[in-house]
């Protein structure tokens, strides 16, 4: 009987772009050596795209004040809920967990944002750098109404709502995030794919300047994500604006991002400036900076294992014991139609 993959231990997580690189390879080891971690078991190197936890340098890590958004609940003027707090019993629906909520302070100190930085640190600290307004996506490709919109012109098309999703790394840990923002489908039917549109890619900020980390070439930039295009439409699939009542903070992809609740997290590109309907594929980042790791669909699966550890149990952040990862992050009921037919293995 062939030995189960041993769970990740944080010593063991490395960007694959670097590893994969010869000339890196003494780059990495320093890095290497220099993260390890106090959290006891906590992860140090995540792999792209997602929303992190706090580790010894414990919250409030600078990185700028969140903006209330005045339009949905909470208050503007209220405090973010107090962690644990769950959805009422009239609010269950896909869209609402009653599952704890992951605290505010870990999901907004220390994040995996690689184009803010390569250490879980350096996202906080960078992204006063991230100019927030003005901006705009370009709505492109295969669509009959291609245009630029600015960002407040989105907010006034679509009311925002208030989505409480489970997020699960492809490192094994998960949170439970209070999201703020509205569906994806709406937009874009509104943008009128023509019949050759199949995929949506998405493409995040290119400037250095404002985000460091592309300084770097531990991956090819700008940061690319893509969906089918039933995927986007799907009605769980969201533009996040904000998370617990205020505005998303450079470091958790400010000014506006993707949440794709049932898939990895690397797949939440951030800071978007567009949004392109193609016929093909679209080349996506982590696909092909380590494709043997990241597949397209990364669809939560706890039956594929990354081929560096287990993905059949999850650490959920502030629980110590873990816990089993479900098959499409527990959404399954509402997406694996959309998979019928397909081998979900060579489909990862």
């Amino acid at each position: 009987m062939s030995k189960l993959p041993r769970e990740p231990s944080a010593s063991e997580i490395t960007p694959p772009a670097l590893y994969l690189r010869r000339r890196e390879l003494l780059k990495s080891a320093a890095l290497f050596a220099g993260t390890a971690s106090a959290m006891g078991g906590g992860l140090v190197w995540l792999t792209g795209g997602e929303a992190g936890v706090a580790d010894a340098g414990g919250p409030g890590a600078p990185g700028g004040e969140a903006a209330p958004l005045a339009s949905v609940p909470p208050p503007a003027d209220a405090a973010p809920p107090p962690a644990g707090a769950s959805a009422s019993a009239s609010a269950r629906s896909a869209f609402v967990t009653e599952e704890a909520r992951t605290d505010y302070e870990a999901i907004v100190s220390y994040n995996n944002f690689y184009e803010l930085g390569l250490s879980k640190a350096e996202p906080a600290r960078n992204a006063g750098r991230l100019r927030l307004r003005p901006w705009a996506v370009a709505c492109e490709g295969e669509i009959k109404k291609p245009e630029v919109i600015d960002l407040d012109t989105l907010l006034r098309w679509f009311p925002l709502e208030e989505r409480v999703y489970r997020m699960r790394c492809v490192e094994a840990w998960s949170m439970v995030i209070p999201w703020l923002g509205f569906p994806l489908g709406p937009l874009l039917r509104r943008l009128e794919p023509t019949s050759r549109a199949r995929y949506v890619q998405f493409t995040t900020l290119l400037d250095p300047e404002q985000l460091p980390g592309q300084r770097s070439d531990v991956l090819d930039w700008p940061y690319v994500e893509g969906l089918r295009i039933d995927e986007a439409m799907h009605p769980l699939t969201m533009l996040a604006v904000g998370l617990y009542g205020k505005s998303l903070l450079g470091q958790n992809g400010a000014p506006i991002r993707l949440v794709v609740p049932w898939k990895y997290g690397f797949k939440g590109c951030k800071s978007i400036v567009s949004i392109k309907l193609t016929e093909r594929q679209p080349r996506t980042t982590w696909a092909q900076a380590a494709p043997d790791e990241y597949g397209f669909y990364a669809n939560v699966n706890p039956a594929v294992d990354h081929p560096r550890w287990s993905q059949a149990t999850e650490r959920r952040i502030g629980e110590l014991r873990r816990r089993p990862t479900l098959p499409f992050n527990g959404y399954a009921e509402e997406v694996a139609g959309l998979y019928s037919g397909m081998d979900l293995r060579e489909s990862f």
